[in-house]
């Protein structure tokens, strides 16, 4: 559990012992439940098994599977008959090096747009990540879509790491010297950083596990990227920086901020720049350089995802461009899209250029007769240029759904004006770290798109992650992140 979660900034010593017995009783009922646990290990459908809390103690456990609920808001229901593609979506997955000297955890206390500058199961994303790669693998499908957020800063050592976990291989997480070098150290005295050695629930060892190769499967099916603001930005926020870059491979990691230092919560990527590149006063630890820590430039990060040997021909041929838009075709009867909506000046809302929608415009021509599928990172109704975007996508035959991460929550909402689905899903970086299936078939007079929802299969590592989220008061959790069962597992009507 993170102990930033148990109080709130600048509360009494009083409140924040009363706040730390509260949680620590809580987190004492779920120490014995780890990885390995049965009751953590479902099926990977939701459609089979779920994961509950039943009595409230804070420990997960097998529950029901959740069935598909018809939802006619945009046309009737009707018999599902031929599938024509099956595909499943991976977002926000967040591969991090979290021994970076350029990682800002300690502005988590500020809250507002820093409150998930530190998360308690940090440490652990490259195993979720393989985890949530041997859950879609069971799917079979035809094709991956990872929608961004893929790494958590920019950083060549994080995608390195991701693309490892995707492509299948040995993975090393190490970063710096070897071991673990960080915040959650058992000798950090700050309150705000869960120490999993001696904090509640504790999992001693977990960290230098954590650092220890291992060998991902990879994913069986073609995987296509949609970048996000994280991967293109330090810390998802601002541009890349020569100054920010000698942080990141250096030995100075800030890990406390000095209190009288002030901040621009207001713009985020003013205030990660200004207290990075600046050397921001406060306690900071010595750990070892790793040149590998580099962050890369928007051009250098479309080339490595396009031009690895796994990278299918749709992706390769988008290598050149400035934006990564591309499309590719899901069988002989659907085509997927996908957007490029990083905004390349800073901060974590979207964008959608002029040469992006000529571009679209072109590719819905070229798409007609066939259903179509469009992926980004930034849902298109929370973009600049995305409404023009949907416009477009109002307007032509075919669009069953669009499909986006960056909220970190599962939802479905009908788009009246051009009778096709606007979906976002949940991440793995936060609770409830699920992959979303989607199976898309033929009805009489148009299509029915099945999407459920995917568990990680909590081996290892993988499943004191998932403990570790569910437990974050401020996460996934307790902002409702899994959504409702409707946002879930549904049949999506849509007419001809």
């Amino acid at each position: 559990m993170s102990r930033a979660a148990t109080r709130p900034a600048g509360a009494t010593a009083p409140q924040r012992a009363a706040a730390l017995a509260a949680a620590l009783v809580l987190a004492l009922l779920v120490a014995s439940c780890g990885g390995d646990d049965a009751r953590t290990a479902p099926a990977a459908s939701t459609l089979d098994a779920t994961l509950v809390d039943r009595d409230g103690d804070g420990a997960l456990e097998r529950g029901p599977g959740e069935a598909l609920v018809d939802r006619t808001e945009l046309a009737h229901a009707a018999r599902a008959g031929e599938v024509i593609a099956t595909v499943a979506q991976l977002t926000d997955t967040h591969v991090r090096d979290e021994e970076s000297p350029a990682r800002v955890p300690f502005l988590d206390r500020l809250g507002g747009a820093f409150s998930s500058t530190f998360r308690p199961q940090e440490a652990l994303s490259p195993q979720v990540l393989a985890a949530s790669v041997r859950a879609v693998n069971r799917l079979r499908p035809d094709a991956v879509l990872v929608t961004g957020d893929i790494v958590d800063s920019a950083e060549s050592i994080e995608l390195a790491q991701a693309v490892a976990v995707l492509d299948g291989g040995a993975v090393d997480p190490d970063t710096g010297g070897p071991g673990y070098d960080g915040v959650q150290a058992a000798d950090d005295p700050d309150p705000l950083y869960y120490r999993p050695g001696l904090d509640a629930p504790r999992h001693p060892g977990i960290l230098d596990q954590a650092q220890r190769p291992f060998r991902s499967p990879g994913l069986t099916a073609p995987w296509y990227p949609a970048l996000g603001n994280h991967d293109l930005l330090v810390q998802g926020e601002t541009p890349v920086t020569a100054r920010i870059d000698a942080v990141a491979i250096g030995r100075r990691m800030v890990v406390g901020s000095d209190p009288g230092l002030p901040t621009d919560a207001a713009n985020s990527a003013r205030a990660v720049d200004a207290l990075l590149a600046a050397g921001a006063p406060g306690r900071s630890l010595d750990v070892p350089a790793d040149p590998d820590r580099r962050h890369m430039k928007p051009a250098e990060i479309i080339a490595r995802l396009a031009q690895r040997d796994r990278a299918p021909a749709a992706l390769r041929a988008a290598a050149g461009r400035a934006t990564l838009d591309y499309a590719f075709d899901l069988g002989r009867h659907a085509r997927a899209l996908v957007l490029d909506t990083v905004d390349r000046a800073g901060g974590s809302r979207g964008v959608v250029r002029s040469a992006q929608l000529a571009w679209l415009r072109d590719e819905l021509v070229h798409a007609q007769g066939r259903a179509l599928l469009v992926f980004s990172h930034n849902p298109l109704d929370n973009t600049a240029g995305g409404e023009t975007a949907l416009a477009m996508l109002d307007v032509t035959p075919g669009v069953v759904a669009v499909i986006a991460g960056n909220s970190h929550r599962n939802r479905i909402r009908p788009r009246a004006a051009g009778g096709y689905w606007q979906i976002s899903t949940s991440s793995l970086a936060d609770h409830p770290q699920q992959a979303r299936a989607l199976r898309l078939r033929r009805t009489p007079d148009g299509y029915a798109l099945e999407t459920w929802m995917l568990d990680h299969d909590g081996r290892g590592l993988a499943g004191v992650a998932r403990e570790l989220a569910f437990l974050d008061a401020q996460g996934g959790r307790p902002q409702g992140f899994a959504g409702r069962r409707t946002d879930r597992n549904a049949r999506l009507f849509v007419a001809r």
